[in-house]
């Protein structure tokens, strides 16, 4: 069974907005690195690997010479009709998730943005299925014109298959219940098929919660999670870096919440530190990849302006010189 509104078109909607979180910053710090390595004199590329609703391209673009190019990234249909309107011969934008950084040329790029998680219009449009506050079909994909919808997961999924998800991406403790109320009610009454639905059975499931936080956030951040495959797409993205950056290339990530934040910091930590291989105790370690710039969190003002930046962690980091033949090649 699918919801009525499963197959409808999803269109641009102007009176949805999105206000880009730590916009300055991330640009900053893109541009903070070296745009051109003297050993490598092309001229410099950026990638937006999140585009969004393009504040950030649209801000490089804006600081950048006219040699200088933008390679924007994103999943959602309705971002790459966002994208269109930049009129820009140094734009170009590809309908594909950042996991797809792998398909640049290595070396090629003088900075990566990665901006997490979903935009203010996708929360906004009940259409999109992510919002616990409005009704609408239950749907999360990020690219809603391919893959299965949370709706036709659940419609089949069991309850262990459920449960891990729920615990594993929303670090929910109520994972299990939930997992089992949703099994019982596809049961009893059919699949679950809008945001409304699922929002009340977590609710009449989950009897305490955090105060101010509706009892249905965390199953919904590991439905969006899991049926976008975000985590792994992330590491992909993460890894494909390494590859696409230049030397002196600058890597900026913005994380919303505990899940990617971790893997990102873990990812710099693990590349920002020699490897010596234990079965050759006398071998060249391995050179560090990434040297870590720092880490930073929106302003007391931007939060106040806008609620949504609360969660916000930046990450930096810079491709350091010291890479192989094989890895410029």
């Amino acid at each position: 069974m699918h919801s009525l509104f499963m197959d409808k078109p999803v269109a641009v909607q102007s009176a949805w907005t999105h206000t880009t979180v730590l916009l300055g910053e991330a640009v900053d710090a893109l541009l903070g690195a070296p745009a051109v390595s003297a050993a490598l004199p092309q001229a410099p590329v950026f990638v937006d690997a999140t585009f969004g609703r393009g504040g950030h391209s649209r801000l490089l673009l804006s600081r950048l010479p006219p040699d200088a190019s933008v390679i924007a990234f994103d999943q959602d249909p309705d971002a790459i009709a966002e994208a269109a309107t930049i009129i820009d011969p140094r734009f170009t934008i590809r309908h594909q998730s950042f996991s797809h950084l792998s398909d640049l040329p290595a070396a090629s790029a003088s900075g990566v943005l990665l901006d997490l998680g979903i935009s203010s219009p996708q929360v906004d449009n009940p259409a999109r299925g992510f919002s616990f506050r409005q009704d609408g079909p239950l749907d999360m994909r990020m690219d809603s014109t391919r893959g299965a919808s949370v709706a036709q997961w659940l419609a089949q999924a069991t309850v262990e298959h459920i449960t891990e998800v729920i615990r594993d991406y929303g670090e929910e403790r109520f994972a299990g219940a939930i997992a089992k109320a949703i099994v019982a009610r596809r049961q009893a009454q059919g699949p679950l098929v809008s945001t409304a639905e699922l929002a009340q059975l977590v609710a009449d499931t989950v009897k305490t919660r955090e105060p101010g936080k509706d009892p249905a956030t965390r199953t919904f951040q590991a439905f969006r999670i899991f049926i976008n495959a975000e985590l792994e797409e992330l590491q992909q993205a993460l890894t494909a870096s390494l590859a696409v950056l230049r030397p002196g290339g600058r890597l900026v990530v913005i994380s919303f919440h505990s899940l990617e934040d971790r893997i990102v910091k873990q990812f710099i930590a693990q590349h920002s530190r020699q490897v010596f291989d234990r079965r050759a105790p006398f071998a060249a370690p391995r050179a560090m990849r990434l040297m870590s710039i720092g880490r930073s969190k929106p302003s007391d003002a931007e939060v106040a302006g806008n609620p949504r930046a609360r969660s916000a962690v930046m990450r930096v980091a810079e491709r350091t010189t010291s890479m192989t033949t094989a890895e410029l090649a």
